[in-house]
Formats: C-alpha cells, structure tokens, sequence
C-alpha cells in the first residue's frame, strides 16, 4: 500500500484522473480518493516509484506519505 498527498487535486475531476493515471500502470489496482484530505491510497502490485512518475505525468504534484 502507498499513500500519496497531492496538493492541486481539487475536484472530482482530479480524482477521476488520477485514478486513471494510477490505473494506467496497474489496472487492477484499488485506489482510494480522500478529496478531503488530498490524498490517494492504492493497493496494488505496482512500484511507488512508477505510480509516483505516472500522477506527475498527467500533471499531478504527489508526495508519497506511506509507502
């Protein structure tokens, strides 16, 4: 499991793409939105490092906070 804060997701619309950066390099991948809070939990058998690289790459500022 890897927990990362993401400062500029505001909206539902930010957490339907970084769900779907996420789920680009692992699709079956649980991931959780806490809009709330700005942080995004996923459970799946991708590396944090790559799942961090995907959510920069669709414009996201992530900082991982558990891993």
């Amino acid at each position: 499991m890897v927990v990362f804060k993401i400062a500029n997701m505001r909206c539902g619309g930010c957490a339907r793409s970084v769900t779907s950066a996420l789920r680009g390099v692992d699709p079956a991948a649980e991931v959780r939105v806490d809009l709330e809070r700005r942080e995004v939990t996923v459970e799946g058998a991708a590396d944090a490092d790559v799942l961090a690289r995907a959510l920069r790459g669709g414009g996201f500022v992530a900082e991982r906070i558990f891993a």
